[in-house]
């Protein structure tokens, strides 16, 4: 979910084209819960093999990243670590809601509410440790690199594109911006093949708003993010007027006197993230024998469905040369 700042930030729209020979940085967790939420079958049940096991996010990641290594962008994913404390209360709301939203779907089911049933089984979507395991699995055969993170994946990832190591982050969330991403694509891995690739620069969107990265992370614990409630009442466009009033540490204030967390403690989340500065970056070439041992095999997959995906996954290695390259 992330802090909400839709309402003040304008993307601006780009196409594959002109990721083509870019690097990016992906959210890991929150793109494999996009592919979880939205690759179901029409009454809202997930993909799943003969044995039970769900294979929504084994799919998203080997169709959409071979179309996209085909297109000449080259990924790598980054997963989330230890989660700070201070997320706890978000989790356990998350996991209320999910836990909701399944008793729903399972009702709509039995009822034969096909659109109802769908609708809440998108909600219901968890991530366990066997999808996260099977998704570096296939990435790992698929010739991709993934990072672990320390804490969170979004700072991580805006790690590696400060240290030059990705053009850009491609997570959904805004809270990217906050952990100081120099460049967000957004919408990369959701219906990327309708041309609605959103695209944002931090210098950018401070110079338009008039606003420090300080203020925009004030402006993000007023208005609330995944570590602590905001202020009741504020939105984003509220936030920019309080910014632009000079009102942010009174407005802070009083949010601290209502919060059971130090703020300080927030901000410095965003500022100061513990970040994996040891990891390696390497792409190989796909594993075809033992990609359609894996997927076809043990998961049911088409055999010729996988082989055309790993063929495109040979554009991966093509004149890679030094990460320089590719900037």
């Amino acid at each position: 979910m992330g802090v909400k700042l839709k309402d003040i930030i304008e993307p601006e729209k780009i196409t594959f084209k002109d990721l083509e020979s870019r690097t990016v940085s992906i959210d890991a967790f929150n793109t494999i819960y996009q592919f979880l939420s939205t690759i179901r079958q029409r009454d809202g049940r997930p993909l799943s093999d003969e044995n039970g096991n769900v294979t929504s996010h084994l799919s998203g990641i080997l169709y959409r990243n071979s179309s996209m290594i085909e297109k000449g962008i080259k990924p790598i994913y980054v997963f989330d670590g230890q989660s700070s404390e201070l997320k706890s209360e978000t989790q356990a709301k998350r996991r209320e809601i999910r836990e909701e939203s399944e008793k729903i779907y399972k009702e709509a089911l039995a009822e034969g509410n096909t659109e109802k049933a769908r609708k809440y089984a998108m909600r219901s979507s968890k991530l366990s440790k066997e999808i996260i395991d099977s998704s570096k699995k296939l990435l790992t055969l698929m010739g991709i690199p993934y990072v672990d993170a320390k804490g969170e994946g979004e700072a991580q990832a805006a790690y590696l594109v400060e240290k030059g190591d990705a053009y850009a982050v491609a997570s959904q969330d805004y809270d990217c911006l906050l952990f100081g991403a120099k460049r967000v694509v957004r919408n990369l891995a959701v219906n990327s093949n309708l041309g609605n690739l959103e695209y944002y620069e931090l210098k950018r969107v401070l110079n338009e708003l008039n606003i420090t990265r300080e203020e925009l992370i004030d402006m993000g614990i007023l208005i609330g993010t995944d570590f602590s409630q905001g202020l009741k009442g504020v939105g984003a466009k509220t936030a920019l007027k309080l910014a632009k009033n000079g009102q942010l540490n009174e407005k802070l204030k009083e949010l601290q006197e209502e919060s059971s967390h130090n703020l300080e403690e927030v901000k410095e989340i965003f500022l100061n993230h513990d970040v994996n500065t040891n990891y390696k970056i390497k792409w190989n070439n796909p594993d075809k024998d033992k990609l359609i041992e894996f997927l076809c095999f043990e998961h049911g997959f088409s055999k010729d469905r996988v082989s055309k995906a790993s063929d495109k996954l040979e554009n991966l290695n093509t004149n890679q040369g030094s990460l320089d390259a590719w900037f």
